[in-house]
């Protein structure tokens, strides 16, 4: 009995010394974060935290989520499991709820000897795998939407006027105001993970820590310093501010997310000098969370955690902005499925581009791989850890998403779609070639009627529902 004890205790100390040697994750998430960035190719935006740690890290040129709304998309991720019609379908997902028994990734480090822990939004809800983090998952409370006192009186009016009618109405869809970083959410947040990395520098477990940006989720509120970086007069609408030629009108959406705020027309075009105001918030809150992912950056630096910590940015799903008339996610189109994500991990080169074809569920393994931790065994994702070190390493031909009747795949030069009803009976399709039309503005599937069939018998045998030639 007594030998079997040590045994156990020597087990531990050896357990607790390799899970100490083990590299910390620093997992940065950014609310309806779209790859328009400098270190992107779009130089018109000013991001030069974000673009420092992609030349530092390998950025994914061609990431795409597995659903374009946050909930679902952020189960998905966590879970490294497909989305279906019935699983991982809004943005009100629980991952427990629609993965019930599987193990999320936060569960399985912190299972693993890691300190887990959840500032800001990583899943939808702060209770869903709760188990999984190692103190409850933390958000800013008491921070004001807005801090000009007309739009928090004119939001104050929206709410109570859309409560008579059972309809979430909001403030104005963007606000600049004259106030410091931490005046509004995300700044409070940048301190809240500045602090925790001071805790968790104390400690001699490895840390998980993820830290989740609002902005620049709607509405577009931001210092105006961030407002200040961009001509207004020299915004324009994006060339195609239309429905694309020969699209299914199953593909085209009301933007509804947009319309519940106070200077949004309820339905209808919003007018130029709207589209251009909503264009200009974006990018300046997009500028406002970078500022604040390169003060937790720099304090990872200060630190002397840097050596040692992998650390990941990820948007949960792409965002249109005027993008075939539509505002907001939600839809089958790269606009909406497209997302940064920049990898920097400990003895890997950086400043490497890849333009592998790479799907969020492939996130999980893939940091299991970095950190040395086993892969539990229902992860449907890939780990990319070879295309870091390594460009020339075989990788998947395809990255497949969806979105209620919708279901998407991507090729290297293709996205094909297909809409169907619950059963599987076809409605629509459509079929973009990227070489030749990379904005997807001119929809071929009927022209195209061999490449359509061969796609749509490889989305359906990922989506594990095999379809006999030609039955559609």
């Amino acid at each position: 009995m007594y030998r079997l004890a040590l045994l156990l205790f020597a087990f531990c100390l050896t357990s607790q010394s390799f899970a100490a040697n083990r590299p910390n994750v620093l997992f940065i998430a950014v609310d309806d974060l779209r790859p328009e960035l400098a270190c992107y190719g779009k130089q018109h935006i000013h991001s030069p935290h974000i673009d420092k740690l992609a030349e530092s890290g390998t950025l994914f040129e061609r990431a795409f989520c597995m659903v374009p709304t946050c909930g679902a998309s952020r189960a998905s991720l966590m879970t490294s499991i497909r989305p279906a019609r019935k699983r991982f379908v809004n943005f009100l997902t629980w991952a427990e709820k629609d993965a019930p028994g599987i193990t999320t990734m936060n569960t399985h480090f912190k299972q693993n000897g890691y300190e887990t822990v959840s500032l800001g939004k990583i899943f939808h809800h702060t209770r869903d795998s709760a188990q999984g983090w190692s103190e409850p998952a933390w958000r800013p409370k008491g921070v004001s939407w807005y801090q000009r006192p007309e739009n928090q009186k004119v939001h104050a009016q929206q709410q109570k006027e859309g409560k008579k009618q059972g309809k979430k109405w909001k403030g104005p869809a963007w606000e600049s105001a004259d106030v410091p970083d931490n005046a509004y959410a995300d700044g409070v947040l940048a301190e809240k993970a500045i602090s925790t990395l001071q805790q968790l520098k104390k400690q001699d477990e490895p840390f998980f820590l993820a830290v989740g940006f609002f902005k620049p989720h709607l509405p577009f509120i931001a210092p105006q310093k961030y407002w200040d970086l961009y001509d207004h007069d020299k915004i324009q609408l994006p060339d195609n501010y239309k429905v694309p030629q020969n699209a299914p009108k199953e593909s085209i959406h009301n933007s509804g997310e947009l319309r519940s705020y106070a200077d949004i027309p309820r339905k209808g075009p919003v007018s130029e000098e709207t589209a251009r105001n909503l264009i200009h918030g974006y990018y300046a809150c997009v500028s406002y969370t970078d500022a604040q992912i390169g003060k937790l950056l720099a304090e990872l630096d200060r630190l002397k955690l840097s050596e040692n910590t992998i650390v990941v940015l990820w948007g949960d799903h792409g965002w249109n902005l005027g993008d075939h008339t539509l505002w907001c996610k939600h839809s089958c189109y790269e606009s909406s499925l497209h997302i940064p994500l920049i990898v920097r991990a400990p003895g890997i080169k950086g400043g490497g581009r890849r333009s592998a074809l790479i799907e969020t569920i492939d996130l999980y393994p893939s940091l299991c791989n970095l950190t040395g931790i086993p892969q539990p065994e229902h992860l449907a994702g890939q780990s990319f850890v070879g295309l870091m070190r390594d460009p020339d390493t075989q990788w998947k031909q395809a990255a497949v998403s969806r979105f209620r009747n919708g279901d998407t795949i991507r090729t290297d030069t293709l996205r094909y779609t297909e809409y169907t009803y619950p059963k599987g009976k076809l409605i629509s399709k459509m079929l973009y070639d990227h070489k030749m039309d990379p904005a997807e503005n001119t929809n071929v599937v009927e022209a195209r009627t061999d490449e359509s069939r061969v796609l749509s018998q490889k989305l359906n045998k990922i989506k594990g529902r095999d379809r006999k030639p030609g039955k559609q």
